[in-house]
């Protein structure tokens, strides 16, 4: 699994859904698959749970950094006045939902990590109430996302600490992108470049937690990249195709990574974390404690 052009020819090969063929690739037992499909469809209700709880809540974070974020924005999407329109901005609210459940240390799935957790089940668990897709669907959408997040871990990277939010936010998208895709009957192909799409468009993204914490600018970010991910499948449903192959999308994201100076790898020692408000910010909280 670290391979995204690999998993396309299996797929082709086989003649299988992309979610069948990473299940296989997974497991070569049959009560194994079975095993993954039931912990994945759990998990969805994890993320179902997580966006009604983000909702609804009042909670601040601790830091009281964020809390409010999602009250303001879904009431803008219900209230009829938001660019996005109700479908897309209702994705945007239920992101930013989750990423604040998760500012104020609520249940979250880490999809793939959990400064990155709203993106993903944002997109699902919205279009599935505009669409009406059922549980099954979704599930089958959560494994494609899952291989395809497995072969950018194991060809790149997740961890923001490592590769910047590229690895977070951008990981996340390219998910959400493929999972997306396959919903609207994307057939293998179409799943793969949605995701390569979404990981071309966040490359060089840093890794700037003010204060340390996974909260500004990070709860927002879920809310514009859940959107970029939906984009992205849109167009890869449309036909189109990135230009650089996939697996040497993951390989520039790698590089790309590796070349961003520490100071905004989750340092907290660059970007946003040291402009003056920034450090104020920090002080405030924690004092002059590094």
């Amino acid at each position: 699994m670290n391979s995204l052009e690999y998993l396309l020819e299996r797929a082709e090969e086989q003649k299988r859904e992309l979610w069948d063929t990473i299940l296989r690739e997974l497991s070569d037992s049959e009560e194994e698959r079975t095993k993954i499909y039931n912990e994945t469809k759990r998990r969805l209700s994890i993320m179902r749970n997580c966006v009604n709880e983000g909702l609804t809540s009042k909670r601040m974070s601790l830091s009281k950094l964020t809390g409010d974020n999602t009250g303001k924005y879904y009431g803008h999407v219900k209230s009829g006045k938001s660019i996005l329109g109700s479908v897309m901005g209702k994705i945007c609210a239920y992101a930013l939902a989750c990423a604040e459940v998760n500012s104020f240390m609520g249940v979250i799935v880490a999809a793939p990590t959990a400064g990155s957790c709203g993106i993903m089940p944002s997109a699902l668990i919205a279009l599935s109430e505009e669409y009406g897709f059922d549980d099954d669907m979704l599930t089958k959408a959560l494994v494609v996302s899952a291989g395809v997040g497995m072969v950018i871990a194991n060809r790149a990277t997740i961890a923001g600490a490592q590769g910047g939010c590229q690895a977070e936010c951008g990981s996340a998208a390219a998910m959400s992108a493929a999972a997306v895709a396959y919903l609207f009957g994307g057939d293998p192909e179409a799943c793969i470049h949605a995701a390569t799409l979404a990981v071309k468009n966040s490359l060089g993204l840093t890794c700037d937690p003010v204060a340390g914490l996974v909260e500004v600018p990070c709860v927002k970010r879920n809310g514009v990249f859940s959107v970029i991910a939906v984009t992205c499948a849109d167009m890869a449903l449309s036909g189109i195709r990135s230009v650089i192959p996939p697996d040497e999308v993951i390989d520039a994201m790698r590089e790309t990574g590796e070349a961003i100076p520490g100071a905004y790898r989750e340092t907290s020692k660059g970007g946003l974390a040291v402009t003056p408000t920034g450090v104020r910010i920090k002080q405030e909280l924690f004092g002059n404690k590094e």
